[in-house]
């Protein structure tokens, strides 16, 4: 073959492929885009996720209160501790 023929051939090519090419890619790279992203959450599995959400801020609530109790109880009993300490020692 001549050389002198060779580079406008390949460069034909070239632009061929790029012109075929880049459309194909975009749209195997959308196609993958589409297919990773993450399906719809059905209606009943929002509200469910809600009511779960409402029961575990009720639970903290009540954990909560709990723990005051048991803080207020324990205050109590130190207390009480002291003044037997006091009442023994005098």
């Amino acid at each position: 073959m001549n050389e002198n023929i060779v580079v406008p051939i390949a460069g034909m090519v070239m632009i061929i492929t790029l012109a075929l090419g880049v459309p194909y890619v975009r749209g195997l790279v959308r196609r993958w885009e589409k297919s990773a992203s993450a399906p719809p959450i059905p209606a009943d599995v929002t509200g469910r996720l809600e009511r779960i959400e409402h029961a575990i801020e009720a639970v903290a609530v009540e954990v909560e209160r709990i723990s005051e109790g048991q803080r207020f109880t324990t205050k109590l009993l130190a207390e009480k501790a002291d003044a037997v300490r006091v009442n023994r020692n005098a």
